[in-house]
């Protein structure tokens, strides 16, 4: 038998098949009932399920809910949300005021206010899309939010790129919210950087290429010849002078502010790790070229991923853990030390406490490096000096000992030697 050929009915006509296919065909085409729900229904069913649990637990103060919300996909996913939780991550949101700020308009203005104003001239370059009018009233906003912090806490140095964190908090809580949050991140958070020197800050740095070789060992290799300075802008501003879309820097802000403040460090460790086949194609005699590709943050960012990745670092290898004692250089005054956990323990009176040790380790480490370039800028003449002194105090020993008769009847039998063998 023939598979390939049809079979004919009876008549021999075949009509029957082709009814029979035409009735098969046009079943098919029939449209069937549905109830399945369009895929942005179920989207949006799911951020709102998702948004309810989170202020669930913004009631409950369920910090370890909090973290896991802000890790996962989306993060808090809108400032409604936010203005609940950033607080509490915070822990501004009580109703007694953790920073009276009543009068600060009478208090001395701070040594860094004409920087300030240049810098908030600058700022709300990629965000938010509003009027010229608008524009002009949020930098106010901002200016005068950044005064009222450092005018209550003086002690504290403004830095280029405090006025890209204070803006975010500024856009998601509103200027009278923010305050308490920009206080706590400053004291909490960022104090290392709000010292007089950025040398702590550089300190910070040094654990990353700790981090890659843990996690990589040759890629840390390939970077070798490279310092991580390149990594100052992002981690100094918490990223939010290098990210241009709010969306994006907002959603990044759940999970910094859900973290210990070390975690940036390893959010950019995640970075470097990601782009390991692009590093490594640019030749080692290019340093320039690899300082300039690693300073510039890839685009677009794929945050979810990245924050998945950085959470996994910071799992397998805590700071403790970090080779050429990257973590030991850390000070047990700093922020990234003081602030470890979900919960912070510090209060805002152990932070200026630990400020204050900052602030005097600093100006020991800054006088030490002083007296230590001096004395090798002039070692010649301290070495003579040195000499001549040393000199003079052995002649005042020999002689109050009674020796100096003997040393010079030894040096005379040796000079008379010397002369009887034609030498002088």
């Amino acid at each position: 038998m023939d598979y390939h050929q049809p079979q004919s009915n009876e008549q021999g006509d075949g009509l029957e098949l082709v009814d029979e296919k035409e009735q098969n065909h046009s079943s098919i085409e029939e449209p069937l009932p549905t109830t399945t729900v369009p895929v942005d229904e179920q989207n949006e069913a799911r951020a709102t399920e998702k948004a309810d649990a989170i202020r669930r637990a913004c009631d409950l103060r369920d910090f370890d809910a909090l973290v896991s919300y802000a890790t996962s996909e989306g993060g808090f996913l809108n400032d409604d949300v936010r203005r609940v939780a950033w607080p509490i991550l915070l822990q501004c949101d009580r109703r007694e005021s953790i920073h009276d700020f009543t009068s600060w308009e009478d208090l001395p203005p701070h040594a860094d206010e004409e920087q300030i104003q240049l810098d908030v001239n600058r700022s709300f370059v990629y965000y938010p899309e509003c009027s010229d009018e608008e524009l002009l009233t949020k930098k106010d906003e901002l200016s005068r939010l950044i005064k009222q912090v450092l005018r209550k806490y003086p002690m504290l140095c403004y830095f280029q790129g405090y006025h890209d964190i204070v803006q975010v908090l500024l856009l998601v809580l509103g200027g009278h919210e923010a305050a308490s949050a920009v206080a706590q991140i400053s004291l909490l958070r960022i104090r290392d950087y709000m010292l007089p020197t950025l040398s702590p800050a550089l300190k910070h740095l040094h654990l990353l290429p700790a981090i890659i070789e843990k996690a990589d060992s040759s890629l840390r290799q390939h970077l070798a010849g490279i310092q991580p300075f390149f990594a100052l802008a992002a981690t100094l501003t918490l990223y939010a002078h290098d990210i241009q879309e709010y969306s994006d820097i907002a959603r990044l802000f759940d999970f910094l502010l859900a973290e210990e403040p070390v975690v940036p460090v390893y959010l950019f460790a995640a970075i470097i790790l990601s782009r390991k086949k692009e590093l490594l194609e640019i030749s080692l005699e290019e340093p320039e070229m690899l300082h300039f590709t690693l300073s510039k943050l890839p685009n677009p960012l794929d945050l979810d991923g990245l924050i998945n990745s950085t959470v996994q670092l910071f799992r397998d290898y805590p700071p403790e853990s970090l080779p050429f004692g990257a973590w030991k250089q850390i000070p047990s005054c700093s922020a990234l030390k003081t602030s470890r956990g979900i919960v912070p323990t510090h209060s805002k009176d152990e932070a200026l406490k630990c400020f204050g040790q900052q602030l005097r380790q600093l100006r020991y480490e800054e006088s030490k490096e002083k007296a230590i370039t001096f004395l090798w800028h002039n070692r010649r003449t301290i070495g003579s000096v040195a000499v001549t002194v040393l000199i003079g105090v052995m002649s005042t020993y020999i002689r109050r000992k009674g020796l100096d008769s003997t040393i010079w009847s030894y040096l005379g039998r040796f000079r008379s030697t010397l002369q009887h063998r034609g030498y002088l």
